[in-house]
C-alpha cells in the first residue's frame, strides 16, 4: 500500500514536470480574410501585386493619352505578339520544350478563319463568326496537339529541328496550294465582325479586345502552373526520368502542354488576322518563325510576362528603328539586341533587371528568429 500510494504521489510529480518543461502549445488561428471566398478570387488576392495594379491601371488609363497610332500599331500589336510568344514561354519555361512551330500554329488558325469566314476571295465559306471562332481555335489546338505528339519523344536540338521543320513545311503548303490556301496570295479583307453595333477593327475597341485576351492568357499561365498539372509538368522538365519512375506519365503531360499552348496560339493567331486584315504564307514564313522566338528570349521564357514585354521592345524597334536606319537593317538591330541579351542575361530582360536590383538595390538585413538555449 504504502508503495503504491508513494508510486501515485511520484506520477503526478513527474507529470507536472514534464508538463513545466515543455512549452506551452500556441494556436495561430486563420486571419486570411479571404479564406471563405472562392477559389478564383483567393487565386487574385495571392497573384496580384502591386506592380500588377500599377501595370493594370497603366494599360487601362493608356487610352486617355496615346494617339489611335501608338494604340493599335504599337500596344494592340504587342499585346497580339505576347499572347502568341506566351504559348512559346510556356512550353520552354516550364515543360523544357523549344517549339518554333507557335507560329504556325497561330497560322493555322488564321488561315482557318479566312477560310470559314468571310474575305476578298471566293475560297471563303462566308459562315459566322460565332461558329468560325471557336472551330479556328479548336483547329489551332489539334494541330498543335500533333506537333506535340511527334515532337514530345526528342529532347534538345532535335525538338528543335522536328518543329522548324513542321513550319517549314507548312509555309510551303500554304504557297503553293490553291485550293484551301489561296497560294501566294492569301486570304485580303479579314476583318473582325461588328457586334453589339462596335467596328472591332477600330484602334481603341480592338485595343481592349487584345487586351482582354492577353490577360486571360496571362492568368490563365499563372494558374495552371500551380495547379498539380502544371507542377508535374515542371517535374518533368527538370527530370523526366525521375517522373516517370515516381509514376507520371511524362509523354503525356508533355503532348497536354502543347494542347494548351496551341490554345493560346490560336486565340493569339484569329487576332492576328484580324489586325493584319489579311494572311498570307509570309505570316507564317521562316521569319515570323524566328521573331517569335527572339520576342520570348527578349523578356525572358521563366515568367509569364516576359512574353509580353519582349513583344513590346520587338514592336517599338520595328515601329521606329526605321528612322534611324534603313528599313533592311532592321534585322541587324534586332540580331544585335538578341545578341546582347543572350550574352548578358540569358533570362531576358527581367534575369537583367532582376541583376541590377540584387547588385544596387537596398541590402537586406537577414535576422534570424531562433531562441538560444538558456
Amino acid at each position: 500500500m504504502n508503495s503504491g500510494a508513494a508510486d501515485g504521489l511520484a506520477r503526478p510529480a513527474r507529470a507536472a514536470s514534464t508538463s513545466a518543461a515543455m512549452p506551452p502549445r500556441v494556436v495561430v488561428a486563420d486571419t486570411d480574410p479571404h479564406s471563405d471566398a472562392p477559389r478564383w478570387l483567393q487565386f487574385l488576392w495571392r497573384t496580384l501585386s502591386p506592380r500588377h495594379v500599377f501595370t493594370l491601371a497603366f494599360v487601362l488609363l493608356l487610352p486617355l493619352v496615346a494617339s489611335p497610332f501608338i494604340l493599335y500599331q504599337v500596344a494592340a500589336q504587342a499585346l497580339v505578339l505576347g499572347l502568341i510568344a506566351l504559348s512559346l514561354s510556356f512550353l520552354a519555361g516550364y515543360g523544357g520544350m523549344v517549339s518554333l512551330a507557335q507560329m504556325s500554329v497561330a497560322g493555322m488558325a488564321g488561315y482557318a478563319v479566312s477560310v470559314l469566314g468571310a474575305s476578298g476571295t471566293e475560297i471563303s465559306l462566308g459562315w459566322h463568326w460565332g461558329l468560325v471562332v471557336p472551330l479556328a481555335v479548336l483547329t489551332a489546338v489539334l494541330c498543335s496537339t500533333l506537333i506535340g505528339w511527334l515532337s514530345v519523344r526528342t529532347d534538345g536540338i532535335y525538338t528543335i529541328m522536328i518543329t522548324l521543320a513542321i513550319g517549314v513545311a507548312f509555309y510551303y503548303l500554304a504557297l503553293q496550294n490553291y485550293t484551301v490556301f489561296n497560294g501566294f496570295q492569301g486570304f485580303q479583307k479579314v476583318y473582325p465582325p461588328q457586334v453589339l453595333g462596335v467596328n472591332w477593327r477600330d484602334p481603341l475597341p480592338f485595343y481592349f479586345l487584345s487586351l482582354f485576351s492577353a490577360m486571360a492568357g496571362y492568368l490563365f499561365i499563372k494558374w495552371l502552373v500551380r495547379t498539380p498539372f502544371g507542377i508535374a509538368l515542371q517535374g518533368t522538365r527538370d527530370n523526366a526520368r525521375r517522373m516517370n519512375s515516381l509514376g507520371f506519365n511524362v509523354t503525356a503531360h508533355r503532348v497536354a502542354a502543347y494542347a494548351v499552348s496551341g490554345l493560346l496560339a490560336g486565340v493569339g493567331g484569329v487576332l492576328f488576322v484580324w489586325y493584319n486584315g489579311l494572311i498570307s504564307p509570309g505570316s507564317v514564313g521562316t521569319g515570323w518563325l524566328i521573331n517569335l522566338l527572339v520576342i520570348a528570349v527578349l523578356g525572358g521564357m521563366k515568367h509569364p510576362i516576359g512574353a509580353f514585354l519582349g513583344a513590346i521592345v520587338f514592336v517599338l524597334l520595328q515601329t521606329f528603328a526605321i528612322d534611324v536606319i534603313d528599313r533592311e537593317r532592321f534585322n541587324l538591330v534586332i540580331g544585335g539586341v538578341f545578341l546582347a541579351i543572350v550574352l548578358f542575361s540569358p533570362d531576358g530582360l527581367l534575369g537583367l533587371w532582376a541583376k541590377l536590383r540584387s547588385r544596387f538595390g537596398p541590402n537586406q538585413v537577414v535576422t534570424s528568429t531562433t531562441r538560444r538555449p538558456p
